[in-house]
């Protein structure tokens, strides 16, 4: 079925509402969901430090800042899984086969995207320890991003110009331009997104790599090491890493420029090259890597800012990502707006308004 993409995802909010008290009375309360074993002994590499071998997801229907839907940083297990069961019924009505007699669109019309086969949002919220949570965002304790004014207006700039700038493939988005996946899925901290949820960890004394699979990338964390001296910006950043028992910490800054800019659906994210991210892997059950995240920036944020969320796992193996083979959207932006400017020419050397 050919669908607005949005207008999926604003079917399933509105089917959320099942979660009203009235609906929440009519069916026992499901129990909560049990925390982790505090003296659980995870596999471990040959060198004793704990393993992480295999696929991980991200996919989950919480997200990075908290919805005003919630008041608190959990949720209350009859709400989550009214939510869930009505996003489950959102999902398989917007997945039916088209109508084969609709016709096409009217012109101007929103063509609508790929159907809901291709998405993987998640079917339940993320659970923290025995908590459903509202967000990722722990600190500060209103689950949002605590930008300064400063900071706020910078990122809405910066937000505002990749949308609606056309003048070269540089301008826009790095998950338009293939280089990185939408949003921050990949690059620290690494949030869930609508697909493609998928990282995978490849370990070694001196050396950690997290393959993402969108947009394909890998990310190598060096151990026991300084940062780079150099300007060297990469798409991922530059990594360093050590083992705090049997937790993973690893420090990330220099980031690309251009992958300052982090929007996607579920989230809206802005961090400067220079932002320091750290980030804690522990492994606390065979199935579930605990990641938490602490944001730090103070030309961006009124203080540092933590979130927490699970990768559990998930049956491999992750596929090659081959977006720029596919990548007939930014010529055709990019062409679109030559397009419109031409007319625009045209249309003032004949004294008229002009435009598409």
């Amino acid at each position: 079925m050919t669908i607005s993409l949005r207008s999926s995802l604003l079917a399933a909010a509105g089917l959320a509402l099942l979660g009203s008290p009235v609906a929440l009375a009519q069916n026992a309360a499901p129990a909560a969901p049990a925390a982790w074993d505090p003296d659980y002994e995870p596999p471990r590499m040959p060198d004793g430090t704990p393993s992480f071998d295999g696929v991980w997801s991200k996919s989950s229907l919480t997200v990075l800042e908290r919805s005003p839907q919630f008041k608190e940083r959990t949720i209350p297990p009859a709400m989550a899984v009214a939510i869930e069961q009505g996003r489950e019924k959102a999902m398989e009505a917007s997945n039916r086969p088209s109508d084969p007699n609709a016709g096409a669109p009217e012109a101007g019309g929103d063509p609508g995207g790929y159907n809901t086969f291709w998405m993987d949002p998640g079917t339940h919220f993320g659970v923290v320890d025995g908590e459903i949570r509202s967000s990722w965002i722990i600190d500060p304790a209103d689950g949002k991003i605590p930008y300064t004014e400063a900071g706020k207006t910078e990122a809405e700039t910066a937000i505002s110009t990749m949308r609606t700038s056309f003048s070269d493939p540089e301008v826009r988005s790095a998950g338009e331009r293939c280089t990185v996946g939408f949003g921050s899925t990949g690059a620290p901290p690494m949030l869930n997104v609508l697909y493609n949820n998928n990282v995978q960890f490849f370990q070694a004394p001196d050396l950690v790599s997290i393959l993402v699979e969108m947009n394909h990338n890998a990310r190598m964390i060096r151990l026991n090491e300084e940062f780079r001296e150099d300007d060297l910006y990469q798409w991922m950043g530059d990594s360093v890493g050590h083992w705090e028992g049997d937790t993973l910490v690893v420090k990330t800054t220099n980031v690309h420029p251009h992958n300052s800019v982090r929007t996607a659906i579920r989230h809206e994210l802005y961090l400067q090259p220079d932002t320091l991210v750290e980030e804690r892997f522990t492994r606390v059950a065979d199935d579930v890597i605990l990641y938490q995240f602490t944001v730090t920036d103070p030309d961006l944020f009124t203080q540092p800012w933590t979130g927490e969320l699970p990768l559990w796992k998930a049956e491999g193996p992750i596929y090659e990502y081959a977006c720029h083979e596919g990548n007939h959207a930014l010529p055709g932006i990019l062409a679109g707006a030559r397009r419109k400017e031409a007319l625009a020419a045209e249309a003032a050397e004949n004294g008229g308004s002009g435009g598409l």
